[in-house]
């Protein structure tokens, strides 16, 4: 070193950029470290933080024996990353073209579409490298695996991948198609909105809870388990087990289909419960629909989605004259052996001349209260209404259950189901001059299938008017019963032995009268036809009806309650749609079936009405 290099004044020099040097790095550090940790902690946290979302599952739907009604699916949509590709994989590009359904020249053009345009803040396009090509949505979980058991040494085609972060979606499911379609309801594919049916007014039960977990990614954008901060696991729903019984509803569905196909109806219901709990066993309907693919129907097919046992009203005809006899008969005001002319066309009434609706088959001879029943007697059902006046029928018409809703599912008014309908039943002030003559035979008056057929298993369970009920029983995951139904009885409506009386009555229907058609050989059947012909243009036709059979069986001790309503069946040799023809046939090849499936046993016969039915039988 040359003598002079190394000067004081040089030492100083070099010390002092050395000092100021380390004060910058220093004062670098506490800005970094102190004065903006916030703002930069937040930048990073927004670069590298994460959080993932795990949707809760949605529990599932079961029948009476435990059988999967609705369940939820777990799907992928999948696509790939051109930028990831690698050349190694392309022999594999055949099979997932084949696992996704797709043609392979599409397949092939998706890893190539390597950059794409976008279109900057400033309106600039520019072409960016294309990360993301959508393939396919939904696919199934057995598939899903096969796709990521393709490429190298069945790792995984390179880039193929799901979206988003490799997480499936959750997808409701119905494993049995259209099977009772408006119990159940369906979920929206669109934003899982639960829309009608149990799947409605059971959410709250079979919503799952979502989860999440807050972690971060490294600089590859992957995530790190070691960078989990936060976890909050998923929960899955609840399980709603139904009051249906799977065998019970194909039952139900396929004589639908039978009715259908035979009768070209507009609207047909079958409903099938237990009288002694009010359960649904099942409930059919047409038209109906799959809600897998309830987005395949067009607007002008939505109606199929409308449960027209509960929405939908029509004029019941003589099905609704069980409740003037019962009345009747609770009131002491007849016996089943109370005779009334039957012959004429009108009646004195408070004074009023009032007349009557014709009978297919009029009676030459007064007839017994038990023969008007059994015969269907337009004239003599109302002459036994009058027995318990305007006041006192009407009374008994509401408390049978018509004019308010029977409470199925809550009445609940959720599109695309509709409302339960309240029905149509004017109070006596409102009456006009005939319809004391008119609503004991089942006009002037407006029902639902249900309404009647929760009517009818009043007199099959001992007089007590009871809620429709289709949820069993609510379990959670373990197994554990959160909510079991019972039994809800809205009212008495008349005295046991008036049920009992009743009942004897109504097998007297279908042994001697106008429901021989309905009768199961070996069981003891009770039950009611029903014919209404429909208004078109403002006027009764006698061309279009509405066709009925409501009863139950055994009569003495009653299992189950059938309801067959055909609304404008027509049958192929140009009768008119009557119950005892388009309805009574469908209960009684039901009734059969389930006889056998619930192993009722033939019970021993009775005499229906005391010998009493004579001849003037009618049709209806």
């Amino acid at each position: 070193m040359r003598p002079g290099l190394v000067t004081r004044w040089r030492v100083a020099v070099v010390a002092v950029l050395l000092l100021i040097g380390f004060a910058s790095v220093g004062l670098r550090l506490a800005y970094l470290q102190v004065f903006a940790r916030e703002k930069f902690i937040e930048g990073v946290s927004k670069a590298r933080g994460k959080q993932v979302d795990k949707k809760g599952w949605r529990g599932d739907i079961l029948d009476a024996r435990g059988d999967v009604l609705a369940t939820t699916r777990p799907v992928w949509d999948v696509g790939v990353d051109p930028q990831a590709v690698l050349d190694r994989d392309k022999g594999e590009r055949g099979k997932l073209a084949e696992l996704l359904g797709l043609p392979l020249a599409e397949v092939e053009a998706a890893f190539e579409r390597k950059t794409r345009e976008t279109r900057g803040a400033d309106g600039i396009a520019r072409t960016v490298p294309n990360r993301w090509v959508f393939l396919k949505k939904g696919v199934e979980e057995e598939t899903y695996r096969k796709i990521l058991g393709l490429g190298f040494n069945g790792r995984g085609i390179k880039g193929v991948r799901s979206e988003p972060d490799n997480q499936p979606a959750l997808r409701r499911a119905y494993p049995h198609g259209p099977l009772a379609a408006h119990v159940i309801g369906f979920v929206d594919k669109a934003d899982g909105r639960p829309l009608g049916g149990v799947e409605r007014f059971a959410d709250f039960y079979l919503q799952g809870k979502d989860g999440w977990r807050e972690t971060e990614k490294d600089g590859l954008g992957r995530e790190r388990a070691e960078f989990i901060k936060r976890e909050v696991p998923a929960e899955r729903g609840y399980d709603v087990q139904l009051t249906i019984d799977m065998m019970a509803q194909h039952l139900a569905e396929e004589e639908v289909a039978a009715i259908t196909r035979e009768f070209s109806p507009a609207k047909v219901s079958v409903i099938i419960s237990d009288p002694r709990t009010g359960f649904i066993l099942a409930l059919a309907n047409h038209p109906t629909f799959d809600p897998n693919d309830y987005n395949k129907l067009t607007k002008e097919e939505h109606a199929r989605m409308r449960n027209i046992a509960v929405t939908d009203i029509l004029e019941p005809g003589s099905t609704f004259k069980i409740v003037a006899v019962a009345g009747a008969l609770d009131a002491g005001r007849v016996t089943p052996e109370t005779r009334f002319d039957c012959s004429r066309g009108s009646i004195e009434y408070k004074g009023v001349t009032r007349r009557f609706m014709p009978d297919d088959h009029p009676a030459d001879h007064p007839l017994s209260v038990a023969e008007i029943l059994a015969q269907s007697s337009n004239v003599g059902t109302p002459q036994v209404a009058m027995t318990l006046g305007d006041e006192k029928f009407h009374e008994y018409v509401r408390a049978f259950g018509f004019g308010e809703k029977t409470g199925f599912l809550g009445g609940q008014e959720k599109f695309p189901f509709g409302v339960e309908h309240l029905g149509f039943v004017r109070p006596p002030a409102d009456w006009k001059g005939t319809d004391i003559t008119r609503i004991p035979d089942g006009y002037s008056v407006a029902v639902t299938p249900m309404q009647i057929h929760m009517a009818m298993a009043a007199l099959a369970n001992g007089g007590r008017l009871l809620r429709p009920q289709v949820i069993r029983r609510v379990k959670d995951a373990e197994g554990g019963v959160v909510f079991e139904a019972a039994p809800v009885v809205r009212r008495a409506v008349v005295a046991p032995e008036t049920a009992a009386l009743m009942a004897r009555l109504l097998r007297g229907v279908v042994t001697e009268g106008t429901g021989r058609a309905a009768d199961i050989p070996g069981h003891a059947v009770a039950g009611k036809t029903g014919t209404a012909q429909k208004v078109v243009n403002k006027r009764y036709s006698p061309r279009n009806h509405v066709g009925s059979f409501v009863g139950f069986f055994p009569a003495e001790s009653p299992r189950v309650v059938i309801s067959v309503i055909v609304d404008d069946g027509r049958p192929a040799n140009g009768r008119p749609g009557y119950g005892a023809v388009v309805a009574a046939p469908g209960f009684r090849r039901i009734g059969a079936r389930l006889a056998q499936y619930l192993d009722i046993k033939p019970a021993a016969e009775t005499p229906a009405s005391g010998g009493v039915l004579a001849s003037g039988r009618g049709a209806r």
